[in-house]
Order: C-alpha cells, then sequence, then structure tokens
C-alpha cells in the first residue's frame, strides 16, 4: 500500500476529564484569567451530576476512528483539542515528528463562526509548523449531516404517543454567543437556520422552533430567544410535547447532558410538559459519511487526492 499523501487532523473544544481538572480547564478557556470561585464550584456540580467527568473525548476519538476506517486508505486521523488534552498544538507536534507535512483539519462544529471556528483555526495556524493545513470552515448543509439529524429525529418521534406524534414541536437548539457577532456579519445564526430549514424538508409537516441555549454568564447580550423562554412561551400556548434537538452539537458534552437533559428536564416537568431528546450524532454512520465526503473534497481542492 502506498503511503497516505495527507492525514487528517480532528478538533474539537475540550472538556475535563475529571473533577479535579475543571478549574485548570477553565483556566484555559478563559485565556489564563482566574475563574470565580462560586463558578468553578457550580462547574464542578455540573459535572459531577453526569458522571465526574465529561465524555467528549471519548466520542471524538470514536468519530475519528470511524472516520479512518471510511477512508479505508490508511489515512492517520489525530485528535486534538482546543481547551485541554490533547491539546492542538501537542497533536499536531506529534504529526510534525512522525513525518506528516499535510493534514485536513475538521471540526466537530457545523457551523462558521469567527468566536469558534475562527478559534481553532488560528490555534492551527499558530501550531502548524511545517505542516500545510486545508482547513473544512463549515459543513452546515451537508446532505448527509442533515439526512443524520432528520433520523434522529424521526426516531426520538417514536418515544411519543402515535395519536400525538404529529404534534410535537421540535425545538431545535445551538450554543449561544455574544450578540455583537451580528454587527460584524458573522454567518453563524444564518447557518443554523439553513441547517434547521435543511432538517425540515425532510420532515415537512412538523411543527418547529429554534432557541439558543447554554449562553455565557457576562454581562453583554447573547443571542436569543433562550430556549428556558421557549419552553415557558409554548407551556403557556397549550403545548405539552416537545422534542429538543440541539443541531449545534455533535457529541455529547456537559450542554447537552446537563443543559438539556438535567436543566430544561427539571422545567419542562414544572411546566407539565412532556420534554425528549434526540440522541447525539456521536458516530453515526450517516455523520462519518459527512465528514469522509468533506475531508476527501478538502484533499481534492489541494490536489492532494485523486
Amino acid at each position: 500500500m502506498t503511503e497516505p499523501s495527507f492525514a487528517v487532523l480532528v478538533v474539537a473544544y475540550g472538556a475535563p476529564l475529571s473533577l479535579d481538572e475543571v478549574e485548570p480547564y477553565l483556566l484555559d478557556v478563559r485565556g489564563g484569567r482566574p475563574t470565580p470561585a462560586h463558578v468553578v464550584e457550580e462547574m464542578r456540580a455540573r459535572y459531577a451530576a453526569i458522571g465526574g467527568r465529561s465524555p467528549l473525548l471519548g466520542h471524538t476519538r470514536e468519530q475519528a476512528s470511524a472516520l479512518g476506517r471510511r477512508l479505508g486508505d490508511g489515512t492517520p486521523v489525530f485528535v486534538g483539542m482546543r481547551h485541554w488534552r490533547p491539546f492542538i498544538k501537542d497533536v499536531l507536534a506529534e504529526a510534525a515528528a512522525r513525518g506528516v507535512r499535510r493534514i485536513v483539519a475538521l471540526a466537530m462544529a457545523p457551523h462558521f463562526s469567527r468566536m469558534s471556528i475562527g478559534a481553532y483555526q488560528k490555534k492551527i495556524e499558530e501550531a502548524r509548523g511545517p505542516i500545510e493545513v486545508a482547513l473544512v470552515s463549515q459543513w452546515f448543509d451537508h446532505p448527509k449531516f442533515l439526512d443524520a439529524v432528520a433520523g434522529r429525529v424521526r426516531q426520538a418521534l417514536d418515544r411519543f404517543p402515535a395519536e400525538r406524534r404529529d404534534q410535537v414541536t421540535v425545538l431545535f437548539t445551538a450554543h449561544s454567543l455574544p450578540e455583537r457577532i451580528l454587527k460584524e456579519g458573522d454567518p453563524y445564526p444564518a447557518q443554523l437556520a439553513a441547517s434547521v430549514a435543511g432538517v425540515m424538508t425532510r420532515l415537512p409537516t412538523q411543527p418547529h422552533e429554534f432557541a439558543f441555549q447554554s449562553a455565557g454568564q457576562s454581562p453583554e447580550p447573547w443571542l436569543g430567544p433562550d430556549a428556558g423562554q421557549a419552553l415557558e412561551r409554548l407551556a403557556a400556548t397549550g403545548r405539552r410535547d416537545v422534542l429538543i434537538c440541539p443541531i449545534g452539537f455533535v457529541a455529547d458534552h456537559l450542554e447537552v447532558l446537563y443543559d438539556v437533559d438535567i436543566e430544561f428536564h427539571r422545567r419542562a416537568a414544572e411546566l407539565g410538559m412532556r420534554l425528549e431528546r434526540t440522541a447525539s450524532l456521536n458516530a453515526d454512520p450517516t455523520l462519518i459519511g459527512a465528514l469522509a465526503d468533506l475531508v476527501q473534497h478538502a484533499a481534492r481542492e489541494r490536489g492532494w487526492h485523486p
């Protein structure tokens, strides 16, 4: 077998692997600024509630392994994290030491924002050394991604009684960002809207809405509508069955397992609603097919792949 002409770097946000790692992880997220003690304790409590650690790294490694198998040609697939181990800079150094000179970098976030994908790009550029990097910056409209999300929605709708299924409101959610990105012309909200529209072409009769979740604690305004407030409004209008689809996330992590599965479920119960959530894509084969398409297309554009 001929030597692969490029490698792949799968990148994700990063998360602590134990309660002891929460504080140093937050220190990295905050760019070295100390985190107030009450915030550290609150975050520790949240991670404790989901088992004492985040499963994000494990899921990202499963996605990377599945991607390598799907590519099927021996292409090395590395995993790097933006804010925790294994750090992107360390993984790129390892790749360079192994003789890698070309990498397709793929963020496990379909929607571009300068605050998210732009930050990955900066980390990669700072650390790439002799490696030429082709970054896949967005994939919000890839048909296989949309197919995978629609499939998860259909599976989750089956949990509701058949006679009420067509009245279940699908509430799509994504991580909120500061409102100031709108003034900068950031495409993030428009890409989310396009993803929702793409999924709904596959589920044309299902009621649906979109809202943001997991806004930060800074005093500046964050993008809305807020998902918690959306639940309250739906309850006020008599809607009792809601299915949350966190379309902005492709793997289980704190914002899904705590914010949705604990906080939103608690609020829904208080409102007398039945709330379900779509299963995260994680290493869903259809999603992995989309990732393989993206990698091969990026490599072809650079002339690295036939």
